[in-house]
């Protein structure tokens, strides 16, 4: 797929979203071809300002976009946003409530006068509790929908996940709820107004966790590594040069793992004959395991439990991950042209479209860097972009 046959390609999107869960689901789209505004106010997207952590942000969910810069708290800038509107297929925000009403692009004002656009909007608690008016980050989801509670040592502190996991969750769930509203736009004519929030982008990801809580009545609780009540399964073992961690809860698996380490009376041993004995006994288990492998390189382990067709992984970093085959194969990481002439690389779709997508990318934009440009394709004369800029209206190619 390249960057200008994607299957959306001729969509036009406008992002008024900051920070990740809008931005994200504007960057899948921007990678299936569309053609994405990001509008901005004149300060930027509030990532911009936050060092970085705020610069890998606007990195990693911007690329591919144009910048527009406006100060919508004027007339004349709302002015020109509704002129963007009139010829956008999607608008994605993810304002606080009340915000977009104030603004004149509230959902029924947009279904009013732009029926054919699809509306995508991301809160943090949702918009129909009591907690409509609380800003919503990814850390307050982790925290109050149970990722937090069940990460991390049973003896510990909750640990929140090491990624923006409910933004991230949000901004996929965001954009298939677009791509479905733009597919039954092409029966109905009309677009739809598309709403998710962290809270059920958090809630989302733990239907497993939901299934037993509803199974056994009681919530699952953080235990560190280890699934609860399996075992070997997400158990983790420590080698010459690193960590590996490897599954083998069922019979058969568990069978060809006792064999492989010569260890065959372990199959029949009462310690660990089934699960509810292998979960029991996991410490005399890891310990036996331990000593079968812990004078094995991650890759000499890794090699031997595949032989017999055993769930494992070496635990690695990013420096790792970033020279492996595997990834490189796939695709999955995109060539990012910078503005300054440097490239770099970046996690692109996680999909293919018939063994294709798109292999190349350019960086995000600075803050306004094709405002001129923007207003030009709407008719404005350089005269006028130049008093809209004098009356701060309008910013232009703001560093950042």
């Amino acid at each position: 797929m390249s960057t200008v046959n994607g299957p959306l390609t001729g969509i036009r999107v406008l992002d008024l979203g900051q920070y990740i869960a809008g931005p994200s689901a504007c960057q899948t789209l921007a990678d299936l071809g569309a053609d994405v505004l990001k509008v901005e106010s004149v300060r930027g997207d509030q990532a911009r300002g936050i060092g970085t952590f705020g610069q890998a942000m606007v990195q990693a969910y911007n690329r591919d976009k144009r910048s527009i810069a406006l100060d919508l708290s004027q007339e004349d800038a709302r002015v020109i946003l509704h002129k963007l509107l009139a010829e956008a297929d999607v608008l994605v925000q993810n304002f606080r409530n009340g915000s977009a009403e104030r603004l004149g692009i509230g959902p029924d004002e947009l279904r009013r006068r732009y029926p054919r656009l699809v509306h995508g909007s991301v809160t943090g608690f949702g918009v129909n509790g009591p907690s409509i008016d609380r800003p919503g980050l990814d850390i307050a989801a982790q925290a109050e929908f149970g990722l937090m509670h069940v990460t991390g040592e049973a003896d510990g502190d909750p640990q929140r996940l090491g990624l923006p996991a409910a933004d991230v969750t949000a901004a996929n769930a965001l954009a298939t709820g677009i791509l479905a509203a733009l597919y039954q736009r092409t029966s109905t004519g009309r677009g739809a107004h598309v709403q998710t929030s962290l809270m059920e982008a958090t809630l989302s990801m733990e239907a497993a966790n939901w299934g037993e809580y509803t199974i056994t009545g009681q919530a699952p609780r953080r235990k560190g590594n280890g699934q609860a009540h399996a075992a070997p399964a997400a158990d983790v073992v420590t080698l010459t040069d690193g960590k590996i961690v490897l599954s083998a809860y069922t019979a058969e698996k568990w069978s060809a793992l006792c064999h492989l380490i010569d260890r065959p009376d372990m199959i029949d041993d009462p310690r660990f004959v089934d699960n509810p004995a292998r979960v029991a006994h996991r410490r005399e288990l890891l310990a036996t395991l331990s000593e079968a492998f812990g004078a094995m390189t991650r890759d000499q382990a890794v090699e031997r439990l595949l032989s017999a067709q055993i769930v494992c992984g070496a635990i690695r970093s990013l420096d790792d991950i970033a020279e492996d085959k595997d990834v490189i194969a796939s695709g999955v990481l995109v060539d990012v042209a910078g503005a300054d002439g440097a490239s770099f690389t970046s996690p692109g779709l996680a999909f293919t479209l018939d063994g294709r997508r798109r292999t190349t990318s350019v960086a995000a934009p600075a803050t306004g860097q094709h405002t001129a440009a923007v207003l030009h394709e709407l008719g404005y004369t350089d005269e006028e972009v130049a008093g809209l800029l004098d009356r701060g209206v309008i910013g232009d190619s703001v560093p950042n």
